[in-house]
């Protein structure tokens, strides 16, 4: 079997891949996915690049809490901005995300607050959305368990919509997007849900965000090929697109979806993207990456190149020095009620954490209550252990008196 030869640069795409807008804010014809673009008016670019910025703002923030011991863990996003903005931005309100832990530009733009955001991290609920209202499920923190929620979700969707017309299912139909890593592409969970999807003809995307390591294993290591070509042993279409393109990743996106929900079966699109921080803040990617690779990716941040676009083509609007200001001010905003709802989970906010084993299930579940009732005996032991403590320091001050 011939080695995979490895890219020129670091930043360099497969070949076939999506690319619309260049590092430089050009943007490029491509007749089957240019023509999408035309339903992004100024207003939607506008918020396409909010929530690119303010989402970068109140990641960093996350981190940041993170690091004064006021989260338990923080899993950044920086750098897949545009891969993210791109895809909620074609999809419909209607349509159900099925996020990984990472998929913060998805919660917020789908109505989380950064507050209900962080009430996961802290370790102050389940989740801190109701999924009915945003259209989007919590994080899921098994890794890959998400794609087999998607694409049964999916069925369910199938079943309810048999016997629509085309027009009624362009126009009304939903899809599922299940969203995944470079990294999960090598659980079971995954091919288990592509082979279902595929026989069953399914309105699903998957979407993967391949952000080039799997905490310290390189998508390299992961598939000898894009990870999109894997979708054709399945019998549907994949695509990679540049994931620092958010332009690109709005098209292809928009196209999956209407195969997705017009009846043509499940697409997987590949977002060739990078993440810039640690894969947590347990993570030290200094460890396993080069600073040379850091600074070549720097070179196509989606931000930027966004922002160029923009300015270039007047979408920013007539003043468009106001617009970036007044972005970067609602992110300060953010920021700051981020902190303010993380300090204020604290006492009667949070729930006991013994509550967690009654909200598993609607019904009592025998399995939950053994592991209630492990964890109770868990915690007497340390209230034992404060116990002996103090009795051997009363002891010590009477030897010593």
């Amino acid at each position: 079997m011939n080695e995979p030869q490895p890219p020129t640069t670091a930043t360099e795409l497969p070949d076939g891949a999506v690319r619309l807008l260049d590092a430089d804010g050009t943007l490029q014809e491509d007749t089957r996915f240019t023509p999408y673009l035309a339903d992004l008016d100024e207003a939607a670019l506008q918020q396409m690049y909010r929530l690119m910025a303010t989402e970068r703002r109140v990641d960093s923030e996350g981190t940041s809490l993170q690091r004064q011991g006021q989260l338990a863990l923080w899993v950044p996003a920086i750098g897949q901005e545009g891969a993210q903005a791109g895809a909620l931005s074609a999809l419909h309100d209607s349509d159900w995300i099925f996020p990984t832990y990472r998929e913060h530009l998805f919660a917020l733009g789908r109505g989380v607050t950064p507050g209900q955001l962080f009430e996961l991290f802290r370790g102050a609920a389940h989740a801190g959305w109701t999924a009915e209202d945003h259209r989007l499920q919590p994080y899921t923190l098994v890794l890959a368990a998400q794609t087999l929620h998607a694409t049964g979700y999916a069925w369910g969707i199938q079943r309810d919509q048999a016997g629509w017309d085309a027009d009624r299912l362009k126009r009304e139909g939903q899809i599922a997007l299940a969203c995944f890593g470079d990294g999960a592409s090598s659980e079971g969970d995954v091919h288990e849900s592509m082979v279902f999807a595929a026989s069953f003809n399914l309105p699903v995307v998957f979407f993967c965000q391949n952000n080039q390591w799997a905490i310290s294993v390189p998508a390299s290591t992961q598939t000898r090929v894009p990870l999109a070509q894997r979708a054709a042993g399945y019998g549907f279409e994949g695509v990679t697109v540049d994931g620092n393109d958010p332009l690109a990743m709005y098209a292809v996106t928009a196209w999956a979806a209407e195969q997705a929900r017009t009846g043509a079966g499940p697409v997987l699109v590949e977002a060739h993207t990078f993440r810039v921080g640690a894969h947590t803040t347990a993570d030290d990617p200094t460890k396993y990456r080069t600073r040379d690779e850091e600074a070549a990716w720097a070179g196509v941040d989606p931000m930027a190149r966004l922002e160029k676009y923009l300015r270039a083509t007047g979408a920013a609007g007539a003043d468009p020095d106001a617009f970036f200001a007044d972005v970067a001010a609602e992110g300060e905003r953010l920021a700051a009620q981020s902190r303010e709802a993380v300090l204020a989970m604290t006492g009667d906010a949070i729930a006991p954490l013994e509550a967690v084993f009654d909200t598993v299930y609607a019904e009592p579940h025998p399995l939950v209550a053994e592991e209630k009732a492990w964890h109770r005996q868990w915690q007497a032991g340390f209230a034992d252990a404060a116990e002996a403590t103090d009795a051997a320091d009363a002891t010590d001050e009477g030897s010593r008196a």
